[in-house]
């Protein structure tokens, strides 16, 4: 997959850094661990940190815990210091010039959701670096800003994080308004990316959603994948049909015994989408041959005399069916 190339950019793609704030008491949970809550089988922190995988370094500004991504952890100053001294912080550990900022309590927030942030901050129609905004963020269906779904130019975060420093003597107990009332932003409307879990109803709505039905499967392949620790995009449509194709054309129990053998297939050849691919059209067309075999077209016509018999008769000279004389 060739990676989106903003015109006039440096480069196949310009890298960005993600930060991710994961501290907070979460009050309105009752002081649950809110990073570590899962929704659809993964933790909330979990499932942000694989809407920002393809970031160069992941600062995630919280106590360290295991997680599915490799991150890197960072601490504010003082503990408890609130959004901007945690932003701050986390800042200080990334080098690339544009940085997402995210929030851990976002159960629907995806790559492509990702990707449109940057592809709207880095533009399409001036040139790179030049006229573009110094960061877009997502509002909600209400309408509110949501500064913790946004990309920001990190150029324009440090400034304002240092003139708001030496205005109020430190970062601790600011609002971020504070800082983004300071900043150049664009606004995309997006209700589902921006839902986040502030409370157990919130939590409960999210959960509900996943098991929806046209969201439940690639939530399920999402989780697994995580849980499994495997970061690779496969066509699941292909491997559906090759589990439908074993079921019918063989057995039920085919179906999982043939994926299970494609994906060791696939990995002795490589790994990849394309080894993928390839073990499941063989295993495929091996389905096919199967079935093909237990149908009329299959098998030879009992009209046509094709036994041992007819074959007999038709060596000897005489005709099917019938049995050749002996010679006098």
């Amino acid at each position: 997959m060739t990676a989106y190339e903003p015109p006039g950019a440096p480069g196949p793609a310009a890298p960005y850094d993600a930060v991710v704030l994961a501290g907070g008491a979460a009050r309105r949970l009752g002081g649950a661990d809110k990073p570590g809550v899962r929704v659809g089988g993964r933790p909330l922190l979990d499932r942000v940190l694989a809407a920002c995988g393809a970031a160069t370094t992941t600062v995630v500004v919280a106590e360290p815990r295991a997680t599915a991504r490799p991150v890197r952890w960072a601490h504010e100053e003082p503990p408890g210091g609130g959004p901007l001294a945690a932003l701050d912080a986390g800042l200080r550990r990334t080098s690339a010039e544009d940085v997402v900022v995210l929030s851990a309590d976002l159960p629907f927030l995806d790559e492509g959701t990702v990707r449109r942030l940057l592809d709207t901050l880095r533009g399409s129609d001036t040139p790179y670096g030049a006229g573009r905004p110094e960061g877009v963020l997502l509002s909600d269906p209400g309408g509110r800003d949501q500064p913790l779904v946004a990309a920001y130019r990190a150029g324009a975060l440090r400034r304002e994080l240092a003139a708001l420093t030496a205005a109020h003597g430190g970062l601790s107990g600011l609002p971020l308004r504070r800082l983004t009332a300071a900043l150049d932003l664009t606004r995309i409307s997006d209700p589902v990316a921006s839902f986040d879990c502030d409370t157990w109803d919130d939590i409960a709505a999210a959960r509900a959603r996943i098991r929806e039905h046209g969201h439940v499967l690639d939530e399920w392949i999402s989780a697994v994948k995580d849980e499994l620790g495997i970061d690779l995009d496969v066509d699941t449509g292909v491997l559906l049909d090759l589990a439908r194709d074993a079921a019918h054309g063989v057995a039920r129990p085919a179906a999982p015994l043939t994926t299970f053998l494609v994906g060791y297939a696939a990995a002795r050849a490589g790994g990849g989408p394309e080894a993928v691919a390839e073990a499941a059209r063989k295993a495929a067309a091996l389905a096919l041959r199967w079935a093909e075999e237990d149908t009329p077209e299959g098998t030879p016509d009992a009209d046509t005399g094709a036994g041992p018999d007819s074959r007999a008769a038709t060596d000897s000279g005489a005709e099917p069916g019938s049995h050749a004389a002996p010679d006098a």
